[in-house]
Order: structure tokens, then sequence, then C-alpha cells
């Protein structure tokens, strides 16, 4: 027996001296990560504080921040302990390209989760406050209740719930608390919309 624990033990100091600067690197990486995290989500609990929104909000912004950072933490621990770096870095420029058109382009549907952390950082768009959207010659309003991985959902005057994405909530003209409330869905160009200043 201790033979064998004397054998086991030179073969773990071995093996530690020959992937010394793997396990510094590893920690160094793993250090960051709780750094990294440790610092996010205290900042984005006080913004969901500050914007109204539900402890939902703050649980799925949780959850994706922990994931994000993790993925390119494992990417990161990947290259340190081998991986072929010609190999990765294709992979990796791969998935950069193929998840920056998925989280940024208009028709992609992760892009909705990218306007989700900005929804959740923009104080216009806090719970309780009445937004207007328009679309083209095509508008929605109504209460902002809360914010999802998704969509916002709005309340209408008339108690519907409508579920709007959240990067046309981004990428739409919107008026935050107008004088005059419309007719909840519509158009911007009929003869049913009198405006404060309307002769009519």
């Amino acid at each position: 027996m201790e033979v064998f624990n004397s054998k086991f033990f030179i073969a773990l100091n071995d093996w530690f001296v020959e992937y010394a600067s793997n396990v510094f690197w590893s920690l160094v990486i793993f250090g960051l990560y709780l750094i990294i995290t440790k610092l996010a989500l205290p900042l984005v609990n006080s913004k969901v504080d500050s914007s109204k929104l539900k402890t939902e909000a703050y649980n799925t912004a949780q959850h994706a921040i922990k994931l994000i950072v993790g993925l390119v933490a494992l990417a990161v621990l990947l290259l340190v302990w081998g991986i072929n770096f010609s190999g990765l870095l294709l992979v990796s420029t791969s998935l950069i390209t193929l998840t920056g058109v998925a989280l940024f382009a208009s028709w992609s549907l992760l892009s909705n989760i990218t306007a989700y952390f900005i929804i959740l950082f923009h104080q216009s768009l806090q719970r309780g406050n009445f937004i207007r959207i328009i679309d083209g010659d095509n508008y929605i309003e109504g209460y902002v209740s809360d914010v999802s991985l998704f969509n916002t959902k709005l309340i209408t005057e008339d108690r519907e719930i409508v579920l709007y994405p959240n990067n046309l909530v981004m990428t739409r003209p919107s008026i935050i608390n107008p004088r005059v409330k419309w007719k909840t869905v519509g158009k911007t160009t009929g003869n049913d919309i009198s405006l404060p200043n309307d002769p009519s």
C-alpha cells in the first residue's frame, strides 16, 4: 500500500510539474469567471430593481449571464489545455460570426435576448410606463407589465395582454407616456385619431 501511495504521489507530482502552467491559467480563468459573475449579477439586480420588473426578470438575466460567461471560459480553457489553435481559431471565428448574426440581426429569434438586456438597462421602459410603439403606419400601445427573455408584455387599457418581441421594441420608434392615448391598436393615419391641436 505504501509503495502504491508513493507511486501515486510521484506520478501526481510529475503531472503537476509538466502541466503547471496549464493549471495556473485554469485557476486564473476560473477566478475571472467568479469575479465577472460577482460584479455583473449585482449590477443587473440593481437595474431590475430600478426598472420595477418582477423577480423572474432578474433570474432570467442571471442564468443568461452565467451561461454566456461560462461558455467563453470553457472555450479559453480548451485553448489552455492544448486544443489545436488553428482549428479552434477557425471554429471560434465561425461561431462568433454565426452568434453575431443571431444576436443582432433583426430577423433572428436570438436578437430578442440581446434586446432583453438592453431593455433591462433602459430606464424609459420600466414597469408601469405607458408606451406607444409605431411600426410603419401601424401602432400599438399599452402599459409595460413585464419583460421576458423573448418578449415584452404590454397591457392595454382594455385589459388585453400583448406580447411584443423585444427586438421590435428596441428597433421601432416609441413614445413613452404620450399625452394622448389612442385606441390601443390601429393605424397612425386614420380619422379616428384626434390630436390635442387637431381643429376637428
